[in-house]
């Protein structure tokens, strides 16, 4: 569907109703997932569920500005994965070093793939408890109440926090592979996009989108490192791996119903955080796996691809029985809250930099384990999908960067269609 089609079905929407949905906006990483309540201002009641279209995990403080962007409006651009009728969206202070303050937040459709001017009549002006502004405590989430709003599948949004004193420091995700922008002033109602001259491609303060829908009955989450997160794919193409899985779940006759959500952060591992001298790494994938994978909304299935951060990265992880055994305990811990759980096989990274043979052996130890099963409740061999036949430690050359360890565009398709939908139906083992 072209912007400006969707331009105009935005617009129509508007002189339908502009009525508010009207939500609760919570703190914490769990926002209410009950239909929209009543009042003067809530929509009809209809069926349909809360579920993530959108989401980016929180890895640091954003470098380099220590009293966070005061009197200024943050216009981040998002991509989603399915559509719905109306929005709500999670800001968060995790990093932070002061309570964050917005009085100002707004949500509209792009007027065009990774603009900043908004579609004509889809600005809408966010409330969190009812309130305008919203102070958001150090280390904490709030999710704003519901907007009503016809929200397309694979459109970007604008998401805009206005802040007019300094927040301290910035929770960010800093390989979003996508432009965003900055406003000095209140700018968030505009609908032009003259004022934000500044473009970054992080995301700030802004973790999660959500849609009331009829087109989803849940959420794939996808949680990963540098490879999830597509840090070599083509900015603004919305190219990753779980960008081309989401158009697959769209398109393809007798695919599940559900959006895909993208939790991962470059350079994570399993088992370690971050080193201070690292931090946009993030927290360790079993310190974060609550907040950014099990409490997405909608979660039904966990994509672990992770592993490979532990092995190249020093301290190197040399056990791979430390590192499966990691791995068993985030799918212990999805089937706790009763997500199925799906896991990859660890990609080749021959003419990597830091490969070597024992770093290897240590990779097809892993793998081997992971394909003799009861780790996960199924496997994408991700491996195998990507690597040279003729040098099998290796990727492709048509499914490398140049790197020698991140996909292409190529590579990141090829993955998504080495996981068969079909895999991600089924309820999961209590226990394993």
């Amino acid at each position: 569907m072209g912007y400006a089609l969707l331009a105009g079905l935005a617009a129509v929407v508007v002189l339908v109703s502009s009525a508010v949905f009207v939500g609760f906006g919570v703190r914490g990483g769990a926002p209410d997932t009950a239909a929209p309540r009543g009042g003067e201002n809530a929509a009809p009641a209809s069926s349909g569920a809360w579920v993530g279209t959108w989401s980016a995990s929180p890895a640091a403080a954003e470098p380099n500005a220590p009293d966070g962007h005061p009197d200024a409006s943050l216009r981040n651009v998002v991509h989603t994965s399915v559509g719905g009728s109306a929005a709500r969206i999670q800001i968060s202070n995790l990093f932070g070093t002061r309570p964050l303050t917005v009085t100002h937040a707004t949500l509209a459709l792009a007027a065009a793939p990774s603009a900043p001017d908004a579609a004509p009549g889809s600005m809408r002006r966010l409330t969190f408890g009812g309130r305008t502004e919203v102070t958001v405590p150090v280390g904490d989430a709030v999710t704003s109440d519901a907007v009503r709003l016809n929200v397309p599948a694979a459109a970007d949004l604008l998401v805009t926090l206005y802040s007019p004193t300094g927040s301290g420091a910035v929770t960010h995700h800093p390989s979003a592979r996508q432009t965003s922008y900055l406003a000095r002033g209140d700018r968030a109602a505009d609908t032009e996009g003259t004022a934000y001259t500044e473009q970054t491609t992080y995301w700030r303060h802004l973790t999660a989108v959500d849609v009331w829908t009829h087109e989803a009955e849940g959420a794939v989450v996808a949680f990963g490192d540098s490879i999830t997160d597509g840090i070599t794919s083509s900015v603004g193409a919305n190219h990753r791996w779980t960008d081309f899985l989401a158009d697959r779940l769209r398109t393809e006759r007798g695919a599940p119903a559900y959006s895909v959500l993208n939790q991962g952060i470059s350079g994570n591992r399993i088992l370690l955080d971050a080193p201070a001298n690292s931090p946009g790494s993030g927290p360790s994938g079993l310190s974060r796996l609550e907040r950014d994978a099990l409490s997405r909304t909608g979660a039904r299935v966990l994509v672990i691809q992770l592993g490979i951060n532990d092995i190249l990265k020093s301290p190197h992880q040399t056990d791979p029985g430390r590192i499966v055994d990691g791995l068993e305990e985030l799918t212990q811990r999805a089937h706790r809250r009763g997500l199925r759980v799906i896991g990859a096989t660890l990609m080749p990274f021959g003419g990597h930099r830091k490969h070597t043979a024992r770093l290897e052996a240590v990779r097809q130890q892993v793998n081997e384990q992971i394909r003799r099963g009861g780790v996960f409740d199924a496997v994408v061999d991700f491996d195998a999908a990507l690597r040279d036949p003729a040098h099998p430690e290796r990727l492709l050359p048509v499914y490398d960067s140049g790197d020698h360890l991140h996909p292409s565009d190529s590579g990141f398709r090829a993955m998504a269609e080495a996981l068969d939908p079909n895999l991600l139906r089924g309820a999961s083992p209590a226990r394993l």
